[in-house]
């Protein structure tokens, strides 16, 4: 069997365009899931406040009832940790809002205050990887909060509701798991072939072999770290132990595309959809033997929660220092809710200044068609209180079904939905609405747009430096257990693991710091060769396990051909 060697891709340097900004993708696999999820967390609570003539208070229960949106891609048993630690950071940053907004009504300190709590919140959803919508929404309602007249006596009832909808959220979240227990693992199992497939197509050679190769390491690694939260003994262990051999596969097929059979891996990955029996690959697992080491399934862990913190610092500064300029240029601006300006520029700080870029003009085009929206849907909306509602639900829907497509599309919807919501205490002149939110939405993007400029990210180069050398250690590693004509059990499934896992963070690092302006020269050099090397080294490791009984995966392949 034949592996290509590994060639260096184009160079990832960005440069801040329009090219693709606003192009439309194929949507999400599953984005009709946070759609109705959405709409089932927030529906009951909102029609229930309306049947007591309280709509005014949506918005607490809106705080519990948007964690709904989390979380979808985890296997159930980590989505309920995942879901809980949303709820509880809801409520955290919700009560945080609301005693600052009854012990001060200085717009100032409001707008200092929810800055603060954005760049908390951004630095703990990213170190905390807990996807999207990250940060944004957790900013959105803590900054509403702020501005919401509040005193001392009303906050356990307001926290209260917040609570109550947001344990309504976690409910829905978990309740797929009554009808597919296994569809967040199979789904990750199917899309990493499907990576795989597509990166076998190309031969090892074709054009755009080297990022379909960056995605199909990618997509296998998020299946790895996907499957390795399931638990490996019980009942479950059984359907995790099948769509791991599917999972080797695939990185059989990234490591030999030349003698793999692109469609024989769609087939497998089809067969994944719905709820039918999983496909042999045809591989025998040994007698008593885990098809991963245990030093594998512990080198999958995450770094400490502490430990990811302190590359986020500029980031997190960014944010603050976005958010605050931002809220304070729109109070000078005369803005009655400068949370608006806040919000706006806290949704735009991505992983460099080149996606700030992108999301930016995201943010403004997707906005101002929003207000537009808006206009259209006003009188319809004012008509009754419950139209009110329902509209909120349809955009809420939209939002969610869109935004997988492109961030602008899904603000088209978003943006009405908000305005909206702000009416439910009371109708409010459409006219100056849609002035404030436009006008909020061009300060917040511009201002937060050029504090990511100012504030600059220099420790991207030293995490270039640290995830080349990482990669090249892992990969010696490897070697020197190819070198042994029988390593200890588990050993070279562990070493693979992690050169894997190596490599995929290489890649991620190297593209986010070519995103960032003002830093150092990156090690391009270094780069490529770390990846050339460590796909060899990592290919040759997958063959080897591949192509004989070996106790490391507990797998038996005659012909290594996927």
């Amino acid at each position: 069997m034949s592996s290509a060697t590994p060639t260096p891709g184009p160079s990832p340097v960005r440069r801040l365009s329009l090219a693709g900004v606003l192009r439309l993708r194929r949507p999400s696999e599953i984005w009709f899931k946070p759609a109705l999820s959405s709409v089932a967390a927030v529906a009951p609570p909102n029609l229930l406040l309306l049947a007591f003539g309280r709509l005014d208070l949506a918005m607490y229960t809106m705080a519990g009832s948007l964690c709904a949106l989390y979380a979808h891609n985890r296997p159930y048993a980590a989505r309920a940790r995942t879901l809980a630690w949303v709820v509880l950071g809801m409520l955290g940053g919700v009560a945080v809002a609301l005693v600052t907004a009854s012990l001060t009504r200085d717009a100032v300190v409001l707008v200092t205050v929810g800055a603060l709590l954005a760049a908390v919140q951004k630095a703990l959803c990213d170190a905390g990887r807990v996807g999207p919508p990250g940060n944004v929404i957790l900013t959105f309602i803590s900054s509403a909060a702020l501005f919401a007249p509040q005193t001392l006596a009303q906050i356990p009832g307001h926290l209260a509701l917040a609570a109550a909808a947001g344990v309504w959220a976690w409910l829905v979240g978990m309740a797929p798991a009554l009808v597919r227990p296994h569809g967040p693992e199979r789904r990750a199992t199917a899309q990493a072939l499907n990576a795989a497939a597509a990166y076998a197509a190309t031969r090892g050679t074709g054009h755009g072999h080297a990022s379909a190769r960056a995605a199909g390491y990618a997509a296998v690694q998020a299946a790895w770290q996907t499957l390795l939260a399931l638990p490996s003994t019980g009942a479950r262990a059984t359907t995790r132990h099948a769509l791991e051999r599917l999972v080797v596969r695939a990185e059989v097929a990234l490591a030999a595309p030349a003698d793999t059979d692109p469609e024989r891996l769609r087939a497998w990955a089809h067969a994944l959809r719905g709820g039918g029996r999983i496909p042999r690959t045809g591989d025998a697992p040994a007698d008593g033997d885990e098809l991963l080491g245990v030093d594998a399934e512990l080198a999958a862990r995450p770094a400490p929660l502490w430990r990811r913190l302190g590359p986020l610092a500029p980031i997190a500064v960014r944010t603050g220092l976005g958010c605050a300029l931002a809220g304070y240029a729109s109070l000078a601006l005369g803005i009655g809710r400068p949370y608006w300006a806040l919000v706006t520029a806290a949704a735009l700080y991505q992983a460099n200044l080149t996606l700030t870029w992108s999301r930016a003009v995201q943010r403004v085009v997707g906005n101002l068609a929003g207000v537009l929206l808006f206009a259209a849907i006003a009188p319809l909306a004012h008509l009754a209180q419950v139209l009110l509602v329902l509209c909120c639900l349809a955009l809420n829907f939209g939002a969610e079904a869109l935004i997988t497509r492109n961030y602008w599309l899904g603000s088209v919807c978003v943006t009405p939905m908000a305005l909206l919501v702000t009416e439910f205490a009371g109708y409010q002149a459409p006219g100056d609405l849609m002035t404030e939110r436009a006008v909020d939405t061009l300060v917040g993007a511009l201002v937060g747009f050029l504090a990511a400029v100012v504030v600059t990210n220099r420790r991207a180069g030293n995490r270039v430096e640290q995830a080349v050398t990482a990669a090249d250690r892992a990969r010696e590693r490897s070697a020197r257990l190819l070198a042994e004509p029988e390593p200890a059990p588990g050993a070279l499934e562990a070493a693979r693991r992690s050169l894997a896992a190596a490599l995929t963070e290489l890649r991620a690092t190297a593209d986010a710091a070519a995103g960032e302006w003002w830093g150092r020269a990156l090690p391009q050099e270094r780069v490529v060769l770390a990846e050339q090397s460590g796909h060899r080294t990592l290919a040759e490791a997958v063959r080897r396990q591949a192509a004989r009984p070996d106790r490391d995966t507990g797998t038996r392949t005659e012909d290594v051909r996927p």
